[in-house]
């Protein structure tokens, strides 16, 4: 796809560099896109070993496996401990496997975490989770400087507490101290990012070998090593020093015993009392860096086999490691010295400065990882050079929190939402079905998603309920914030695929045998000639259509077996994006037919599907007027105002020039028209044979307040008056008849409309007043109590027909034995009534005569019935719609 690296925000959010080079993210892109591809190419070198379980192992050993691990002993004793381990692996093992089915599916660039989540749920969930995991390697990276700089104060720290009582005691201590030596071990990474990964990942094959000789350091110490006691002392309040006494026994059964058992206590590096989640919070972070990998799938020869084949062996590696060290310590260490003491593994080695290079290999490698990782999501989110100088800043900020423990709830917090976010979008491919989710890794089910997915979320409020929430209230206004910001990408939206199958499910359930007279709503087809000069009347029947199906219905004269291709198809980007510069919720359907009522009689069998169906057609007036260019007269139709323009946007390819260049001019008076009277007249009498009902709307162009650049008028000026009596045989008189019912509920649809709410509802009744027998009045009390059924508020207003009545009678004897002879002529309707003013009127439609050749005087009829009335709506209702029950 050409645009399948296409920035996520195009207003600088994210750029943080201008130089060309790296990791191929820009392969395509200019005249050197050949050539960036080619070096993109030869910069995948980095095979499974190197590349993903190197970095993994280090990273999800870092500071816990040398700084920590008495620390989670000590406060939890063995048991909670184990559960926490068996809870962490739990949680990572089913986040891996929904990694590695994500992986497998398909090519895999650069962007690690990112790139896999962006691309299945989307740009909006793609970008925010993104954010979210970089911030985690940021406070993740923060976690193992601090760690380091602890360690590194332990051997070389002034403070006589530390936890050898020899050395080079040579660096002062203290908060600033601790920031200012966090800063140049930043320094240090950032250099070594800045050299590029390749450096990194031949240094961690020998970063790991020293870890490992350090491993086996710790493991055989015990057995060379007898009990020793040790003296530990730590600066208490005013000055004061408190030491403690305790020791090292070796194996025995006593002092696992001792260990089983939980003994929550106070941390001596922050102050405060530890708690479960406090430390499985600091654990965690020994099981976060199962990303380290995927991070660096930029530079794997072949990431979807090499992240799930080394993730895996890397995290059952690890865990055996915990495991081991896990009964180890809790067998020959007493728990004061657990407590007392992080760095104790150092006093009871063989030769402790083995567990010191230990300690600075790790958590050097841990740190470097995160901010490489870190510095390719920044990188793959702005589509520019890599980020480590943003990177290194946000780091900055960590390391102020000064104390190790204070900051690894919230990093722990982090990862979490990010391992959350790949389970859903795992779970999200699965549950979608698409045929093209067909991961080579089968070992996974939507079960293992959703447990997953809990998991993660139980342990974030279990962990910390105050930075859960703030963390997934930022990652909703980052979601929401894309959403709105970021440009059209061609990555796929999980979210359409799941629509999808669940807008399928539904329309098989929405059975048209169960359909009831109370549910009814209108679901309108409405043809359009040209949009240009029928904006107004799109944006009104939009009101009317009381959340009901909404279809835009257009004709092009052809035929397809003179033509090349179909020329339908490419004409729906041009209507969709129409409806979304209208603001409209409307479906497009096009086709192609050789007459406008063939075409139409088309799209009223098979527009829509299952119990979605046109139940209403609604056309434009046919008259003589010369229509007007509603894009001329909408300022939100100009170039530089509003959402089409010819910069970025949700515009998929087109931009208003296009559009306004898509369709055509409107009609001249010299042009012909596309329509012959006998065709339109035509159109009505099939869709009345067809079922449907039958609105004709005029001077809709004349509707105040409906154009987007146009101010709406006020609610309480508006008023909405129905005519529910056909004006064309004055003696159908009756008010309880299907149309006139119908007329009624599509005017009372109308007043529910937001827009139109607050407009007065009148109905015009229209009585002999000079007859003696006082039948109107009858008539009004009918009437008025057929409206309180209904629930109808509208007030009725009394309008004398004796005149017009007269005229029918005299134009009826006259025409007697002719053809429509119980017509009104249009002489006798020409000043039929002086009217008030309204904002819209509904009016009785007559049914169209059989004959053809009275197509020309039924529409004159018309015509002289609506003449210079305002915007009309002439209505011909055949479905019932009414209900008086429950």
């Amino acid at each position: 796809m050409s645009n399948e690296h296409s920035p996520l925000l195009t207003y600088g959010l994210f750029a943080v560099g201008s130089d060309t080079g790296g990791s191929g993210l820009e392969s395509g892109r200019g005249p050197g896109g050949a050539a960036a591809a080619a070096s993109s190419s030869s910069a995948r070198s980095l095979n499974t070993f190197f590349g993903v379980v190197v970095p993994t192992v280090l990273s999800m050993f870092s500071i816990v496996l040398f700084l920590r691990i008495g620390f989670v002993i000590g406060h939890a004793g063995l048991l909670q401990a184990l559960i926490m381990l068996a809870v962490a692996y739990v949680i990572i093992s089913l986040t891996i496997l929904s990694i590695c089915a994500i992986s497998t599916n398909g090519a895999v660039q650069a962007g690690g975490a990112y790139f896999m989540i962006s691309r299945s749920l989307g740009p909006e969930f793609g970008g925010s989770i993104g954010l979210m995991f970089f911030l985690a390697n940021v406070c993740a990276c923060g976690v193992y400087v601090l760690g380091l700089v602890e360690a590194i104060l332990d051997v070389f720290g002034q403070d006589a507490g530390s936890s050898m009582g020899d050395g080079l005691r040579l660096l002062p201590q203290g908060y600033w101290y601790t920031v200012l030596y966090a800063s140049a071990v930043l320094l240090l990474c950032l250099l070594v990012c800045l050299v590029g990964a390749h450096l990194y990942s031949r240094a961690s094959f020998l970063i790991l070998l020293v870890v490992t000789l350090s491993l086996v350091s710790i493991i055989i110490s015990p057995l060379a090593l007898g009990p020793r006691s040790f003296v530990i002392s730590h600066q208490g309040g005013a000055n004061s020093t408190i030491v403690y006494n305790t020791s090292y026994t070796g194996f025995s059964r006593s002092t696992l015993k001792n260990n089983l058992g939980t003994g929550y206590s106070l941390d001596y590096s922050t102050g405060t009392v530890m708690t479960f989640a406090t430390v499985f919070a600091v654990m965690f972070n020994g099981c976060t860096g199962i990303m380290a990998g995927a991070n660096m799938s930029g530079e794997l020869k072949n990431p979807s086999v090499s992240i799930p084949k080394g993730t895996i062996i890397a995290v059952v590696y690890t865990f055996f490691v915990y495991l081991l060290l896990f009964l180890l310590v809790s067998s020959t260490c007493d728990r004061v010295l657990l407590v007392q003491d992080y760095g104790f593994l150092q006093r009871i080695n063989i030769w402790p400065p083995f567990v010191t290079i230990g300690v600075y290999c790790t958590s050097l490698s841990a740190a470097m990882s995160s901010m490489i990782g870190a510095s390719r999501i920044l990188h793959a989110l702005a589509l520019d050079q890599p980020a480590a100088f943003s990177s290194c800043h946000h780091v900055k900020c960590v390391v102020f929190a000064g104390q190790l423990n204070s900051v690894t709830s919230l990093v722990t917090v982090f990862y979490l939402l990010a391992y959350a976010a790949v389970d859903l979008a795992c779970l999200a491919l699965e549950w979608a079905s698409a045929p093209n989710f067909r991961p080579t890794f089968q070992f996974f089910s939507w079960h293992t998603c959703l447990l997953g997915i809990m998991g993660c979320v139980v342990m974030m409020f279990v962990i910390n309920p105050v930075y859960s929430s703030a963390s997934i209230a930022l990652l909703l206004l980052l979601l929401v914030f894309i959403h709105y910001r970021a440009p059209t990408s061609s990555w796929g939206y999980i979210s359409q695929a799941l629509i999808f199958h669940q807008v399928r499910k539904y329309l098989l359930m929405l059975d048209v045998r169960k359909e009831h007279v109370k549910f009814w709503r209108p679901q309108v087809l409405l043809m359009v000639a040209n949009p240009r000069s029928s904006c107004q009347l799109i944006t009104f029947v939009n009101q009317l259509k009381k959340g009901g199906l909404f279809v835009l219905g257009h004709v092009q004269l052809g035929d397809l077996d003179t033509l090349p291709s179909d020329p339908i198809q490419p004409q729906y980007n041009f209507w969709l994006s129409l409806v979304d510069k209208l603001g409209v919720k409307a479906f497009v359907d096009l086709t192609l037919s050789s007459s406008v009522r063939q075409g139409t009689q088309h799209l009223l069998r098979i527009t829509g599907l299952g119990g979605m169906k046109p139940n209403t057609l609604v056309l434009g007036f046919y008259d003589s007027c010369v229509p007007e260019d509603y894009f001329l007269q909408d300022p939100a139709f100009c170039e530089g105002v509003g959402g089409l323009s010819s910069g970025t946007g949700d515009n998929f390819g087109v931009d208003l020039p296009s559009l306004q260049a898509h369709f055509p001019p409107v009609r001249s008076l010299e042009c012909p028209r596309w329509l012959s009277p006998e065709e339109y007249v035509g159109i009505v009498s099939d869709a009345i044979k067809m079922g449907k009902n039958v609105c004709l709307a005029r001077y809709f162009f004349q509707l105040e307040g409906e154009g987007s650049g146009v101010a709406a008028v006020s609610g309480l000026e508006r008023t909405i008056d129905v005519w529910p009596l056909n004006l064309l045989r004055p003696e159908n008189s009756g008010y309880v008849d299907v149309c006139s019912l119908f007329l009624l509920q599509m005017a009372c649809v109308l007043n529910m409309a937001s827009k139109w709410r607050h407009a007065r509802l009148r109905i015009f009744l229209c009585v002999e007043s000079e007859s003696g027998d006082q039948g109107w009045l009858a008539k009004e009390e009918t009437l008025r109590e057929l409206l309180g059924k209904l629930r109808i508020r509208a007030s009725i207003k009394i309008v004398a027909w004796d005149a017009v009545v007269r005229l029918y009678g005299a134009g009826k004897e006259g025409r007697a034995g002719t053809p429509g002879g119980g017509d009104v002529g249009e002489g006798e309707l020409g000043g039929w009534a002086r009217l008030p003013p309204a904002a819209v009127r509904f009016l009785y439609l007559p049914r169209p005569p059989a004959g053809s050749s009275q197509s020309q005087k039924y529409l004159s009829q018309l015509e002289t019935v609506t003449q210079g009335l305002g915007p009309t709506l002439l209505i011909h209702g055949l479905t019932p719609v009414t209900c008086t029950e429950l």
